[in-house]
């Protein structure tokens, strides 16, 4: 028996909630791309609410930040806008669904943890959602195609290593 979200009309949504969510990432990432970026601003702000009485970001996170991120900021310039860029057309397109998914968990994580609320909150509810239906995020996507190849491809080439061809018997390894 099919659980409630498996259902057609339940890929349906997940489908357009994915789309939707894919270009909430394309677009932050675009802008940045387009715009340039300079995450040393933020990682400092970040650092900064650590202090206090209520600090909104926790001491370990602001000493990553501080020894680890600020000191590669020129990388995390990259990796921000361009992780977001991808995610959002791996999420558009239904291609690399859970990888994309799991990436943009982490990045809201991150953003979170930095003391950065904004939508964070519900791009993170989205990806678990998305998440937690697993193949259904996909079945209206590349992935549905993809995923299928991938793996007949990769049964083929176990076999071929193995040493069964096509006639399935044993060949002589030299």
């Amino acid at each position: 028996m099919r659980k409630w979200h498996e259902h057609q009309l339940a890929a349906m949504a997940w489908t357009v909630l994915r789309i939707w969510l894919g270009v909430k990432w394309l677009e932050a990432g675009w802008y940045k791309v387009v715009d340039g970026f300079d995450a040393e601003g933020f990682l400092h702000g970040a650092i900064a609410k650590a202090a206090g009485d209520s600090p909104a970001v926790a001491g370990w996170y602001a000493a990553f930040l501080e020894g680890f991120a600020l000191p590669n900021v020129k990388l995390f310039n990259i990796l921000i806008p361009w992780g977001e860029v991808l995610v959002g057309i791996g999420l558009i397109l239904g291609v690399a669904t859970i990888p994309a998914l799991l990436a943009a968990a982490f990045m809201n994580l991150n953003f979170l943890l930095a003391g950065t609320v904004s939508t964070n909150p519900i791009l993170i509810t989205a990806a678990f959602i998305l998440l937690f239906v697993r193949k259904d995020a996909y079945a209206w996507g590349g992935d549905r195609v993809l995923i299928p190849y991938i793996k007949k491809v990769v049964k083929r080439g176990n076999q071929h290593r193995n040493g069964k061809g096509k006639t399935g018997g044993n060949a002589v390894v030299h």
